[in-house]
């Protein structure tokens, strides 16, 4: 495509054509690299700069370099290693900007200097986690941590939506937590939010997958996000039915250049809550035993994210800003501008009983 064709097109558009074009070149840079030696070339060098994009080719606009990260282990660590969905969640907070996913054995790499670094907790997300090889890129990573790491808890957070029994058969016995995104048990609602997909029913398949963790002792999980259209939902009765080991509840949360500005691929804006009315919707479910709520405070700074490229995102000034990524420059080094606030990590409860093994479930 010709860049005069880009500046007739509306800004968003060039922006997410832009971001595509970025994420097939650097695709085709880790296909001609050898894997058996890491890249020289730091990953962050290989980001294309436009008219449209403040961003400079030496890396990301700021990075902070906090006193006390030098003492920071990445415990538990959220890596959304691909940005590609099937859904179109109006707030998601993850779009689809690229369409990169490290080679299988490039994030192999990066999960065993994590281990090293400390690591007891991996849980990956996207994007949706199952759209990569149909679950078969997920499944070998979650089989990889288990098996081969040994890590006391791998999950997953998926929309459900692509994940089938076979899976299970296959992969299951090394998932310790499975978190569905269920944000209403109102079809008609999940249809307004962007969780639509034709004759699929959201609820019905929330269920089934329910059913198939019993079946194969996987933990399950609930994630909703409280918005504007699920904000007056009473939800009681179908959490409890479905009984999850956990049910987080997070306020819809606005990061600029993901859900929200001029750079973004989602307006988030009409989703928004106050955090008074977030805490009605909490008050309202405050007898379900297995409700963990995470408002916007809590949420900001209190987790650990790895992007596609495997690089920390600082979420501190309300927008994702990288660091370099863990396979250039190490754990210890890329993790001082991540941003995590490890108090507010623990305030929150962000570490709990994870591993199946120590559950005790009734499955």
């Amino acid at each position: 495509m010709q860049l005069g064709v880009l500046y007739r097109l509306p800004l968003a558009v060039a922006r997410a054509v832009l971001a595509a074009l970025r994420g097939r070149l650097c695709a085709l840079c880790w296909s001609l690299a050898p894997l058996s030696r890491p890249l020289s070339l730091p990953l962050h060098r290989w980001r294309l700069v436009s008219a449209f994009s403040p961003v400079s080719p030496a890396g990301p606009r700021q990075e902070r370099d906090d006193d006390d990260a030098a003492s920071l282990t990445p415990t538990s660590v959220n890596y959304h290693f691909t940005r590609q969905c099937n859904y179109k969640c109006g707030f998601c907070f993850h779009t689809a900007k690229t369409s990169f996913v490290l080679p299988l054995e490039e994030a192999k790499r990066g999960l065993v200097m994590l281990k090293e670094a400390g690591m007891e907790k991996i849980n990956f997300s996207g994007g949706e986690p199952f759209l990569q090889d149909r679950g078969e890129f997920v499944g070998k990573l979650v089989q990889f941590c288990k098996q081969d790491l040994k890590l006391p808890s791998v999950s997953i957070v998926s929309n459900g939506s692509l994940i089938r029994e076979q899976w299970f058969k296959k992969y299951g016995e090394y998932l310790d937590i499975l978190a569905i995104s269920c944000d209403s048990f109102d079809e008609n609602v999940n249809i307004l939010i962007g969780r639509g997909q034709g004759k699929k029913n959201h609820v019905e398949n929330l269920h089934k997958l329910r059913q198939w963790c019993r079946e194969y002792a996987v933990a399950f999980k609930i994630n909703s996000v409280i918005n504007r259209f699920n904000v007056q939902e009473d939800m009681n009765e179908q959490i409890k039915a479905l009984n999850p080991v956990r049910w987080k509840v997070f306020q819809c949360l606005l990061i600029e250049g993901e859900n929200s500005g001029e750079d973004a691929l989602r307006e988030a804006e009409r989703f928004v809550i106050s955090d008074e009315e977030f805490e009605q919707f909490l008050d309202r479910h405050k007898y379900v035993s297995c409700l963990v709520p995470e408002s916007n405070q809590k949420m900001r700074d209190s987790y650990l994210i790895l992007d596609e490229y495997m690089r920390f995102l600082n979420c501190r000034n309300g927008r994702k800003e990288p660091s370099k990524s863990i396979l250039d420059v190490g754990v210890e080094a890329a993790i001082k501008f991540s941003g995590f606030d490890e108090k507010m990590f623990l305030k929150r409860g962000g570490k709990y009983v994870w591993s199946k093994a120590d559950m005790k479930l009734d499955w």
